[in-house]
């Protein structure tokens, strides 16, 4: 991939994440529904990607917890929807 579009993945990642905690802290964004938890993991897996190609462990260790913590937050929203 060239430079300029892995900084635009990059970009995007960061501005799905910032996207979601501004929304929370100012729009009242429920930090335990979709929305919040899909930004959250999809902007966390392309900054983790990122991180893993070019062997940053510090920032790959950050962006892999914190997709998991998304992931995790969905079961709950995942099982209640199956049981509804």
């Amino acid at each position: 991939m060239s430079p300029l579009g892995e900084q635009g993945l990059e970009v995007l990642g960061a501005i799905l994440i910032l996207a979601a905690y501004g929304l929370a802290q100012f729009r009242g964004m429920n930090r335990h529904g979709w929305s919040f938890l899909l930004l959250n993991a999809v902007g966390s897996l392309i900054l983790g990607g990122i991180a893993a190609v070019h062997a940053q462990w510090g920032f790959l260790l950050v962006y892999a917890v914190w997709a998991i913590v998304a992931v995790v937050g969905m079961v709950p929203l995942l099982r209640s929807r199956g049981s509804a």
